[in-house]
């Protein structure tokens, strides 16, 4: 069978429209999958900004705890320095009194600081027992000076203890309780 020139143009025409048909068909279907594609990804993108700024606000949290806690420690630690330092000055002052008046610490024991608020002002606050050895006449010098020469506290007791002369190994000895302060400042 001879087809003519109209039935090939008829036939080319529907061949060209089929070809077309299936090709805007297909173009339909990745369109379609494209969209459906850009959704799944745009619902991906913000479960994954969600996760990571849940995860990023958790990291922040956990940092913040360690910086407080280790700004905790810091102020612990300078505390204790300053304490240090103060016993170390009080400790100081005491013995270079003890030396002049030529008696013998035998004993110190110390508080640690405490604040105590005196006429409107914090202080710090030390609370001493020393026990000294040496001659009756120097035991009483030393808490006179420790009384009037150490301005930063006051005697609070004392008590001389003068052994039996038949004990010649022991010395007459003075147990003082001191209280010290030093101003903290605001």
């Amino acid at each position: 069978m001879k087809l003519g020139k109209t039935s090939w143009l008829i036939l080319s025409i529907g061949i060209f429209i089929v070809v077309i048909a299936g090709l805007g068909l297909t173009r339909s279907q990745q369109l379609q999958e494209q969209g459906q594609l850009d959704d799944d990804l745009s619902i991906a993108q913000m479960r994954l900004d969600k996760l990571q700024a849940k995860e990023l606000q958790e990291q922040q949290e956990v940092l913040q705890s360690q910086l407080d806690a280790s700004a905790a420690g810091l102020v612990a630690t300078q505390d204790s320095l300053r304490q240090i330092i103060e016993s170390i000055d009080v400790t100081d002052e005491f013995f270079a009194i003890a030396r002049s008046c030529n008696v013998t610490i035998t004993k110190m024991t110390s508080s640690s600081i405490n604040s105590e608020a005196l006429e409107g002002l914090t202080c710090s606050m030390i609370q001493l027992t020393t026990v000294v050895e040496g001659e009756v006449s120097d035991l009483i010098s030393y808490i006179i000076k420790l009384n009037t020469d150490f301005t930063m506290g006051a005697v609070q007791a004392a008590r001389i203890s003068i052994p039996d002369p038949c004990e010649e190994d022991k010395e007459p000895s003075a147990n003082i309780q001191m209280v010290t302060y030093s101003y903290e400042g605001d």
